[in-house]
């Protein structure tokens, strides 16, 4: 066996188990409670009406399964992201054929960036600087790549803010890849115009790659979140230097199943990447390509969701009691006594299903997990079941 084949190796088996399948452990052998009707707030799947144009613009285009599909997506795809990037942060200008491309999905397009952009043969290991917690494909992403995550904690002390002041010169100074996730998974933070320029700045200055998770963009509570590339051109960066977004319609559209997202800011970086991925050859089927252009173009199912979603929220604290709902994302970052044990109460008392917090973050160098205390719920079914899960949850001892 190889050297690089043994490294290999050993990077995949520094990974642990992926958080539902240690939820799944958790757990084994368990049940819930029988008298009540079971509640899946564990993964953060939409569970919403499907939007209209869905069915009919499938059937139009089923021929399309007879043909190969293009990794970069088909040009009305494209052009249908480009054009929702332009109307929904004010872009002047992107470029549909340099700095779009179509993701299958954007979980494989988030963990597959790390292998375009990070160098593993570097003289000395470089990082990926992540929050924490996190969504785990980051972390994942960052040692199969070849990297050394550095974790920035995201706690109630800080306000969940990845917190940039934190960051050793040392650490700015190897740092190939920062991710940032806005409205974030699991706590709502929602970065703002300053915390982008901040991060641009950085990376000008040490020379590093800007990928920004905005797949919760459309689920707020107040106001909108302003975008990585939003930001960008308002420090007169046309060109996106340095700075990736990806976004999905797995929650925008409540279309999880249909794997579609998109990629999109540096014309440089997209054709590194859609070079990896000729390679790999993740490619989103040309029917479903289709819809995805007709769900990018479509704003009344997002506005619909929208709604469902702030009434979701209002009827679980309204039902709980306590708390506020969150800036961004359909998830509660609920603090409890001991979030293993209190998933396990949950389930066995009130037949929901959630998530413990810890199974989303990492341990730090002081071997502390932001994560740990804290519960994940999403808010996925709309408000009747939202109620009913505050409801449930308020009556339950192991509460902070």
């Amino acid at each position: 066996m190889s050297h690089t084949d043994q490294s290999r190796q050993v990077r995949l088996e520094q990974l642990g188990a992926y958080p539902f399948a240690r939820l799944k452990t958790l757990l084994a052998g368990r049940h819930p409670n029988p008298e009540l009707p079971h509640i899946d707030a564990g993964a953060g799947e939409p569970r919403l009406p499907l939007p209209d144009f869905v069915a009919g613009t499938l059937a139009a285009h089923l021929d399309g399964f007879s043909r190969y599909p293009a990794t970069t997506g088909n040009d009305a795809l494209r052009e249908a992201i480009a054009a929702w990037l332009m109307r929904r942060y004010g872009l002047a200008r992107i470029d549909p054929a340099t700095q779009v491309l179509s993701a299958n999905g954007t979980r494989e397009a988030l963990f597959a960036i790390a292998h375009a952009l990070i160098n593993p043969e570097a003289s000395k290991k470089p990082y990926a600087l992540m929050p924490n917690p996190m969504y785990q494909i980051y972390l994942g992403a960052a040692i199969t790549a070849g990297a050394k995550p550095f974790f920035m904690p995201c706690t109630s002390a800080n306000a969940f803010e990845p917190d940039l002041d934190a960051v050793p010169a040392e650490v700015w100074a190897d740092t190939a890849i920062v991710y940032v996730c806005s409205p974030s998974n699991p706590t709502g933070w929602i970065a703002d115009h300053a915390y982008f320029t901040r991060l641009i700045e950085l990376a000008d200055r040490h020379d590093f790659h800007i990928v920004s998770d905005e797949c919760y963009s459309e689920i707020y509570w107040q106001q909108a979140p302003v975008g990585l590339l939003q930001v960008a051109e308002s420090l007169g960066r046309t060109d996106y230097a340095r700075c990736l977004v990806m976004n999905s319609l797995s929650k925008r559209s409540a279309l999880p199943g249909l794997r579609s997202g998109l990629i999109a800011g540096d014309a440089a970086l997209i054709t590194r990447f859609a070079k990896l991925r000729s390679y790999t050859g993740p490619a989103t089927p040309l029917p479903l390509q289709h819809v995805a252009a007709a769900a990018w173009s479509d704003e009344s199912h997002v506005e619909q969701h929208l709604t469902l979603y702030r009434q979701s929220l209002k009827a679980f604290f309204a039902a709980f009691g306590r708390g506020e709902p969150p800036f961004g994302s359909f998830f509660i970052w609920l603090p409890v006594a001991d979030d293993e044990a209190f998933a396990v109460a949950a389930y066995e008392q009130q037949a929901i299903t959630l998530l413990p917090g810890s199974y989303l973050a990492a341990n730090d160098a002081t071997d502390h997990n932001p994560g740990a205390g804290y519960v994940r719920i999403a808010l996925v079914d709309g408000p009747d079941k939202a109620a009913e899960l505050g409801r449930r949850l308020k009556a339950m001892s192991g509460l902070s």
